[in-house]
């Protein structure tokens, strides 16, 4: 089996080879983790584009030393002319469109997220954001091989994009899906890059790319207009954190669904499993996400909407109780309403000390499908993740939709620091507690931790399903005692997509580096 990767002066995971490169040149150039992020960040989204992009969302989790944890939210809020009744007029009563103009109604929060980050470096140590935005331009304007998993996505997506303004030229070839190794050039990506990295990243918000994008937008029906971009920031907070017995877990707030990765783990702690891959380890993680989907589900919104803190829901009294709610033999009856999307996760570490754990997405596979032509950007769909009907989640004006995108980071009390996270929607939470409960509970190494078979229950990106999905590398005995137990059970390829392409970045207390990558994905583990 493949183990880990290990340095001692930087690790990286991507799931994207040039992306990991990217990031593993700026550590070596002497730069933090903080600004190698950002080049990987960059990178991939061009060459990753049916996962990730610039005109999308993106969350950090930062850890320094001797310093609490940070938690920068891109998280892009609605137009102020979004509202149910904006929407009404215009013939949409049911639910946010998922392609196209309509569905492009929230400010892309990734650049100001990497703004934010990049504040929190050392002002007399950064690197110049020309050195960081350098390998995306190149990558931009000489092409970059499709990857069969972006050949793969486009065809199968390609009856509700291909029609959305812009989605053809920049993505399709000869009007077809292209095929994996070919040269897909983004000139106008490249250009618009080229222009943060002279301008600077505010121009995004504040500057000639926002009076573009805000005239594309209106013109092509999206109620996004310039003042929605120049009122928006990133927003940099503490993260949500609750206590388990391998250390202290670190998530990101409301609006995203960080709060259900950590009852997941918490709930699934107080259970008491000591053997990993049997049934009581899985049905216990099964069962514990039901119950944090449930209340998630239900009060989890904007948090100026909610009726309460999401941290209080991490009290360990309301833990204590809710977990006498699992069945550790029976399963839950399931299913319950399912969250889709898509994205990246991607970790850092240097040698100073600093780790990232970090997530960056458009919702679906290429977001709303509308581009650009100017710019070469397209826009997010996350809006598609609000409602139209009374709640935490509905739709007002300059409101921040419900994120599947949540990075985990951990303080381990043998001293360790781990980043760790996937895409994949629904999934996230699960393949979050599948990959720590695996390494941190029970002592696997984390690139055998992330390689091992997955279970996901629900949908999530790319699949519309509500069963109990399983890789087939399970053991049968543990399947048919899954099945007995009352999962509905259904069997998926090895190394599937809908597994999640997750990842982890340790690092040790004596400085060595471990980091591992999802072979699910086109990615690597970089230690050096």
């Amino acid at each position: 089996m493949i183990s880990s990767a290990y340095g001692f002066n930087g690790g990286f995971s991507a799931p994207h080879r040039a992306a990991a490169l990217a990031g593993r040149d700026i550590l070596a150039a002497g730069g933090s983790a903080v600004e190698a992020m950002v080049a990987a960040a960059a990178t991939i989204a061009v060459a990753y584009p049916h996962m990730n992009g610039i005109g999308g969302d993106g969350f950090w989790i930062i850890h320094r030393p001797g310093q609490p944890p940070v938690a920068v939210a891109g998280c892009g809020r609605a137009a102020g002319l979004a509202s149910v009744d904006w929407y009404a007029e215009h013939g949409i009563a049911d639910a946010v469109p998922a392609r196209g103009p309509l569905a492009a109604l929230t400010v892309p929060g990734t650049i100001a997220g990497w703004r934010a980050a990049l504040q929190l470096c050392p002002k007399d140590n950064r690197l110049p954001l020309a050195d960081l935005l350098a390998p995306a331009i190149a990558l931009a304007r000489d092409g970059v091989a499709v990857t069969e998993n972006q050949a793969r996505t486009t065809r199968e997506k390609l009856d509700g994009l291909r029609d959305v303004p812009g989605f053809a030229q920049a993505f399709l070839h000869q009007g077809q899906a292209p095929k994996a190794g070919h040269r897909l050039v983004q000139s106008a990506l490249g250009r618009t890059l080229a222009q943060l990295a002279t301008a600077g990243l505010d121009d995004y918000y504040r500057g000639d790319l926002a009076r573009t994008h805000a005239g594309f937008l209106q013109a092509a029906g999206s109620p996004l207009r310039v003042d929605d971009f120049s009122r928006f920031d990133a927003e940099v907070a503490p993260p949500l954190t609750t206590r388990i017995s391998a250390g202290r877990l670190f998530n990101s707030n409301p609006p995203t669904q960080g709060i259900s990765s950590l009852m997941i783990l918490a709930l699934f702690d107080r259970l008491g499993v000591t053997q990993p891959e049997g049934f009581a380890h899985l049905h216990g993680l099964i069962e514990a996400t039901k119950l944090a989907f449930l209340q998630r589900n239900a009060e989890l919104g904007d948090p100026d909407y909610m009726a309460g803190s999401a941290q209080d829901w991490l009290d360990p009294d309301k833990l204590d109780v809710l977990v006498e709610q699992i069945d550790t033999e029976r399963a839950r009856p399931w299913p319950e309403v399912a969250k889709p999307g898509d994205t990246i996760w991607m970790g850092a570490a240097d040698k100073d000390g600093c780790v990232v754990s970090f997530i960056q997405s458009v919702f679906w596979e290429f977001g709303s499908g509308l581009v650009c032509p100017d710019t070469g950007v397209f826009f997010q769909n996350r809006g598609a993740g609000f409602s139209l009907a009374a709640g935490p989640n509905q739709l007002r004006p300059f409101a921040r939709p419900f994120h599947t995108l949540n990075p985990a980071l951990a303080h381990l009390d043998d001293g360790r620091v781990l980043a760790y996270g996937t895409m994949g929607g629904e999934g996230q939470p699960q393949t979050q507690a599948a990959l720590f409960s695996r390494y941190a509970l029970f002592g696997q190494d984390l690139q055998q931790a992330i390689t091992a078979p997955r279970w996901l229950l629900g949908k999530t990106w790319g699949d519309a399903t509500t069963s109990l999905k399983l890789e087939s590398r399970f053991d049968p005995a543990l399947i048919a005692c899954l099945r007995a137990a009352g999962h509905h059970v259904e069997m998926i390829p090895d190394f599937s997509d809908l597994a999640g392409h997750a990842g982890g970045v340790a690092l040790w207390p004596d400085g060595v580096i471990e980091v591992g990558a999802d072979p699910r994905s086109d990615g690597a583990a970089l230690g050096f």
